[in-house]
């Protein structure tokens, strides 16, 4: 079964893995740690601004869905959530770390490269080069249960394409062609691989002019 979730709640479950692996002796979150980390203004994108009756509201619904726990520990004044998104009993995703640090990631910051993830996921587990990033979103594409990530066709001035998660509820992306996702070179197809295709005549035309311009002022 997909989980289609909205935006806060993406963003609510992102930062219940975030803080699970970065900060676990303060976790679970209270209400109050969970609205600071939603509009932490590090690590997210877009940077939000929601108060208290909003992420409640989100929790709730989150509940209902069985993705988000209170549990309070002993002696604890306020209640605390816990996710229960995935490696848990109670959900069939399981994630290795750097499958999860990766997840996390794409929750928190949307659509971004191997590069960008093996940089800022880092901070939850260690990549030792961008080939264990490409390892690890490989498998998130392959899951038994449909792809769990998508690869984006690569825009016009960047050197890798972007990977994007598949848990939004919204339109959410085809992958890339198994042909195409193992050439990052080859020309996309259908309607976004026309637009990538004169995105990138219109780059490539551009470096010709540069290296034009710079063979005629080194003859002067």
């Amino acid at each position: 079964m997909r989980i289609e979730l909205d935006d806060l709640e993406l963003r609510v479950i992102g930062c219940l893995l975030e803080k699970q692996i970065t900060t676990p002796d303060q976790y679970p979150l209270s209400l109050n740690a969970l609205v600071s980390a939603c509009n932490q203004k590090s690590n997210r994108d877009p940077v939000l601004d929601v108060d208290e009756p909003a992420v409640q509201r989100t929790i709730d619904a989150l509940a209902r869905k069985h993705l988000v726990l209170e549990r309070s520990g002993f002696g604890s004044r306020v209640p605390k959530y816990q996710h229960l998104f995935c490696n848990t009993e109670y959900s069939s995703l399981k994630f290795s770390p750097r499958e999860l640090a990766i997840v996390a990631e794409l929750l928190l910051r949307g659509p971004q490269t191997p590069g960008e993830l093996r940089s800022r996921a880092g901070r939850m587990t260690p990549f030792t080069d961008v080939s264990e990033v490409e390892a690890a979103l490989q498998s998130l594409v392959d899951r038994e249960e449909g792809p769990l990530v998508a690869r984006l066709p690569r825009e016009s001035g960047r050197r890798e394409s972007r990977y994007v998660h598949r848990f939004g509820g919204e339109a959410l992306p085809q992958p890339v062609p198994d042909a195409v996702a193992s050439d990052p070179d080859a020309p996309p197809t259908g309607r976004d691989g026309l637009a990538g295709r004169v995105a990138q005549l219109e780059e490539d035309v551009r470096l010709l002019r540069a290296q034009l311009d710079e063979l005629r002022s080194g003859g002067r």
